[in-house]
């Protein structure tokens, strides 16, 4: 091997390790750039939407997300449940959802863009305190025997229906929050967004 050679193959090592450091080196720069383009913690707590499969929510199971920093209930209502909302109507203080709690599109008996979905926010609109499911009917931890389902608040014993709508006479001077959502599909659904 003559010095020529010796010396072109020490340049191709040293151009071969340059641009590994190089590469390495744009590539370290890369990554932090193209993170801070994807929304952070802090700006999805402050409002970014929520996108949710709901494709394993059996009827009558519910799933909770956060969104904003609140939990956000999703419930797939069965056809029973449902049938308990018209019999309440003269039970609830808003039954037609007269007051702004939800967008328009859920203004309506069932409070959801489809009948059998629900999706509300779980906050008490008495103080903050997030209400628990009793879905069952029935008599249940301290509820009459009449009770067809909903939520409880243990703070100060507000009632909801299914279809989050506070009973009258109760400290909650407000149905539960429906947030802006819409459906990706039939199983997807954003949270925190929706097409108008």
């Amino acid at each position: 091997m003559s010095n020529q050679e010796k010396v072109d193959c020490g340049r191709r090592r040293l151009v071969i390790a340059t641009a590994a450091v190089g590469g390495a080196g744009a590539l370290a720069v890369l990554v932090p750039f193209v993170s801070s383009m994807l929304p952070s913690e802090r700006a999805k707590a402050a409002g970014a939407p929520v996108e949710v499969d709901i494709s394993k929510l059996e009827p009558g199971q519910m799933v909770t997300v956060e969104w904003r920093g609140k939990p956000v209930w999703i419930i797939n209502r069965t056809q029973a449940m449902l049938d308990t909302l018209p019999q309440l109507n003269g039970d609830v203080a808003d039954p037609q959802s007269e007051r702004k709690m939800q967008p328009q599109y859920c203004k309506n008996e069932h409070r959801s863009i489809k009948p059998e979905i629900l999706v509300a926010v779980g906050i008490c609109t008495h103080l903050g305190c997030s209400p628990t499911s009793k879905f069952k009917p029935g008599a249940d931890e301290g509820m009459t025997a009449d009770w067809k389902g909903g939520f409880l608040c243990p703070c100060h014993g507000s009632t909801f229906d299914l279809a989050g709508r506070v009973f009258k006479n109760k400290p909650a001077p407000d149905n539960l929050e429906v947030p802006p959502h819409m459906y990706l599909s039939d199983t997807r659904i954003l949270i925190g967004e929706d097409k108008g």
